[in-house]
């Protein structure tokens, strides 16, 4: 079967098409205090910092850094994806040997200050035979 090529006009009018939206959603960006409760652990609190990738985020759907770090655990480097409020985040902590990551689902909200805070619930598929917990979080 032969390949066909496309002219060059065509294909530069399809890169075209793919250009996407500026990003319209809320930055969720920032350095947050959290407290948290983990089903294996306890109570914890850590600091996570936010960094909206600009060139990813597209309409209400923005993509994200995300890293969690908790004295006597350690830091837990990942991404996060939003649309709007919500946001889906992946986080892993850097010692690979303690199976301790997942996948959480996060709601943000504004205190009365103006400040963003969240609420998040995460899983953990393999930590100590499989985890879970929440944290709440209130931007600095």
């Amino acid at each position: 079967m032969r390949k066909r090529l496309l002219p060059a006009t065509l294909l530069f009018a399809s890169k075209l098409a793919l250009a996407a939206p500026a990003f319209t959603g809320p930055d969720l960006s920032g350095i947050y205090d959290c407290t948290g409760q983990d089903h294996q652990e306890g109570a914890y609190t850590g600091v996570v910092t936010i960094e909206l990738v600009r060139e990813r985020s597209t309409g209400p759907n923005g993509a994200y850094l995300f890293k969690l770090e908790v004295p006597g655990y350690g830091a837990y480097p990942g991404h996060a994806a939003s649309r709007g409020r919500e946001m889906a985040i992946y986080f892993a902590n850097v010692d690979q040997t303690t199976r301790d990551y997942g996948t959480g689902i996060a709601h943000f909200s504004r205190n009365k200050a103006g400040k963003w805070t969240f609420a998040k619930f995460y899983h953990e598929p393999e930590f100590k035979g499989g985890n879970f917990g929440r944290e709440t979080c209130l931007q600095r």
